[in-house]
């Protein structure tokens, strides 16, 4: 199951107009990447819970059958004054809405956020799930004690048995630096203890009730890599770390026309008369204009237009963005709507406060 009926707000304005799994990193939605991995381990049966925005996602992943899966969807909403509303029903309600509903989880069965990608083994991790005789297993991952505040902290013992779970303590209050890395592996059994119409959510209170009952939950720690995009700041670094080559199995689309240089179909860019530093990718349609100068790790995505004197550095253009003449953009995500810099501060356009000048290259 991929979990994907949350808001995402605390990646705003990314999320605004788009549900979190269908962000993108290198032009792909992050779910894309999970269902690949998946596909890739013979996991051949996912079901997606759905709400915000739900029909981006099933549009554009359908049955699945692109990437040799069977893919479905749980719907998550109320009807509202004669409105179809979302109201999602939390991490565990969504597992046992689907579960109600037509009894799909018979057997040992995966569970992974929708908004991060991975490189997990996970033939490695059934097996030492099933080795333990867990009826529930958390993959974990140590992460610096400053940052505990933005995690699910699991406390095990030394055979790895949970003995307790704390949801984002502050620093000095975290009683470990294991953290939750949203990928759980459960026996239909776990389902029995959610109840069924009900708002209830795997960290905060199926684990818990887990260990409260002495069941048989264990934290899995193994090396691989979890690229986590929690926050706007999350989403700035992945992209950076991914262009610059740092994680495996994400490779650049496009034709590299120089080193560390790529570029969808049709641009127009005067090669001679502007100044590009690599790793940079130039989509199809984007118009570079003589005296430009591009820095990477830098993303342009496609239909966007830098205009002359323009400088972009280390930063992420989402399609159809037009960076006005002279205007300099260093380390932001930058929309035709927003921009977003490295820290999260949020400037729209039209704002006074602001000396950036951007806008839409359609208009």
């Amino acid at each position: 199951m991929i979990l994907a009926a949350g808001q995402g707000t605390r990646v705003r304005p990314l999320t605004k107009h788009t549900p979190k799994p269908m962000v993108p990193i290198l032009g792909k939605p992050v779910m894309e990447y999970l269902v690949e991995h998946l596909a890739r381990h013979g996991v051949k049966q996912i079901m997606v819970n759905v709400a915000f925005m739900h029909w981006k996602i099933e549009n554009y992943f359908g049955s699945g059958h692109r990437w040799g899966v069977e893919l479905g969807y749980s719907y998550e909403g109320v009807r509202e004054q004669g409105e179809i509303v979302c109201k999602p029903v939390g991490s565990a309600g969504g597992m046992r809405k689907i579960q109600d509903f037509g009894g799909f989880f018979d057997e040992t069965f995966l569970v992974l956020c929708g908004d991060a990608v991975i490189d997990l083994d996970i033939g490695a991790a059934l097996a030492e799930h099933k080795a333990k005789g867990a009826i529930a297993s958390v993959v974990t991952l140590e992460v610096p004690r400053d940052q505990t505040k933005n995690y699910g902290i699991v406390v095990a013992d030394a055979d790895g048995r949970v003995t307790s779970f704390q949801e984002k303590p502050k620093p000095e209050e975290a009683r470990s630096t294991l953290a939750s890395t949203g990928i759980y592996i459960f026996e239909p059994a776990v389902l029995d203890l959610i109840p069924s119409g009900v708002e209830f959510d795997i960290g905060s209170q199926l684990f818990p009730l887990l260990v409260e009952k002495g069941l048989p939950f264990f934290a899995q720690k193994r090396p691989f890599n979890w690229i986590d995009i929690g926050r706007v700041t999350d989403y700035w670094a992945v992209t950076q770390q991914v262009m610059a080559g740092e994680v495996a199995q994400m490779d650049m689309p496009g034709r590299e026309v120089r080193p560390q240089v790529w570029v969808g179909l049709n641009t127009s860019v005067d090669w001679d008369k502007v100044h590009i530093e690599g790793p940079v990718y130039i989509g199809s349609n984007v118009r570079i204009e003589p005296g430009a100068r591009v820095v990477g790790p830098t993303w342009i995505g496609h239909g966007s237009h830098l205009r002359a004197g323009s400088v972009v550095e280390k930063s992420i253009l989402i399609e159809h963005t037009r960076i006005g003449e002279g205007m300099t953009v260093r380390e932001m995500i930058i929309s035709p709507q927003y921009c977003v810099d490295r820290t999260g501060h949020t400037s729209y356009v039209g704002d006074e406060i602001t000396p950036l000048r951007w806008g839409d290259a359609r208009a």
